[in-house]
């Protein structure tokens, strides 16, 4: 077990407290700090001490894979950790967002690479060439929006606006009340001009000011956040969803969503690859976001866990690149074994948790982590909250 040093990317709508406090440090900080990346993805790898010298998990990695990886996820994923673990952080909405899959990411890549767009420049949606799939588990309650709303729904909430603008735009909707007209409506609102964007959100957010409720609340909220931003409409027609702490959602490829707040625990292929519509002043690529959305309309629900054992959640979603475990542990606990084949990341969320293998044992405080080659079994114990991402 390597215990990790691991970077913080300081993002604008970050906490000044939150990854401040868990690691012990003294807030508030003097920048917002939005992510721990806890992970081996090239932009912000995790460094640890082998053999006296520190390295990055990269360089770990990429000297010995099979050994690392163990030979069956090397073969399947490359000489790379898979996966990538982050403690995130949002006291303020992120994106209107998607990730592509694995052909896109590929695709989108390769043509920005040709295009000599250099990795660091703000306009590239393509860092990587890898998918982005991801988990997200509350810590404290997490709001998010996510997939596109029933159309049903969207009518009924359009219709109680007295906005003819916005009647007017999801007209295609109205018509086909199903992927078609969401596909037709949402990509006439990213086509809009200037002069008439700013007057359906207008229109829009003078209208909702005068309804109850969760849709017009959040339009409110976004308006005064991102004023004349077509996500603002764009938000009336994606679901918002409430996250208890220890509820957890997936985001495939293709999947609408912006996180609006909340503390979580984020599990992710290991990729920053992303393409935004609005609601933010980083760089919009409105067609490109209409090429990679899936318009499958629907309720999200969160993400039923297995329980193998007494206060441990696993949950399994449909990738290869990663699972990942919650284990509440208390003074009285014993021995539990961490479910795992693969490469791991452990991660103390807090209290004093002892992680133990046949190579020896670790005890992790708040905000510490250690990655754990494959084929070593791990136990834990102690009092306190630890996550542990691995291979799916």
């Amino acid at each position: 077990m390597d215990r990790l040093d691991s970077p913080i990317r300081a993002y604008a709508w970050g906490s000044r407290t939150v990854i401040a406090t868990v690691q012990g440090r003294g807030a508030p900080t003097e920048q917002p700090e939005a992510e721990l990346w806890l992970g081996a993805h090239p932009a912000a790898p995790s460094r640890l001490l082998r053999d006296g010298r520190e390295r990055t998990l990269v360089e770990v990695v990429e000297a010995d894979p099979d050994a690392e990886l163990g030979a069956a996820v090397a073969a399947e994923h490359g000489p790379q950790l898979p996966f990538l673990l982050k403690l995130l952080a949002a006291d303020e909405p992120l994106s209107i967002q998607a990730h592509p899959d694995a052909g896109q990411a590929r695709s989108g890549f390769a043509a920005e690479e040709a295009a000599g767009i250099p990795r660091d420049d703000p306009r590239r949606n393509y860092v990587d060439p890898n998918h982005k799939p991801e988990l997200l588990c509350a810590v404290s309650q997490f709001e998010v929006l996510c997939g596109f709303r029933d159309p049903a729904q969207t009518l009924a909430i359009v219709d109680r606006l007295d906005a003819p603008m916005l009647a007017a735009a999801v007209a295609p909707l109205r018509a086909r009340p199903d992927a078609e007209g969401l596909r037709a409506t949402v990509t006439g609102l990213f086509a809009l001009g200037d002069t008439h964007r700013e007057k359906l959100v207008a229109q829009v957010l003078g209208a909702s000011r005068d309804q109850p409720g969760e849709p017009y609340a959040t339009v409110v909220e976004l308006a005064e956040r991102c004023p004349g931003d077509i996500g603002v409409v764009v938000a009336l027609l994606l679901n918002r969803v409430r996250l208890a702490p220890g509820e957890a959602i997936f985001v495939a490829a293709g999947v609408p969503h912006a996180y609006l707040r909340g503390v979580g625990i984020e599990l992710l292929a290991s990729s920053d690859n992303v393409v935004r519509g609005g609601l933010t002043p980083k760089h919009v690529d409105a067609a490109e976001l209409l090429r990679l959305l899936r318009f499958a309309p629907g309720e999200v629900r969160p993400l039923e866990p297995e329980e193998p054992a007494p206060g441990v959640r696993v949950w399994r979603p449909p990738v290869r690149e990663f699972a990942l475990t919650r284990v509440e542990l208390d003074s009285g606990s014993q021995l539990v074994e961490l479910p795992a084949d693969g490469p791991r990341i452990l991660f103390c969320l807090s209290g004093d948790v002892r992680a133990e293998n046949r190579h020896g044992a670790l005890t992790l405080s708040s905000g510490d982590a250690v990655f754990v080659p494959a084929g070593r079994t791990v136990t834990a114990s102690g009092t306190g909250v630890l996550f542990q991402a691995t291979t799916g």
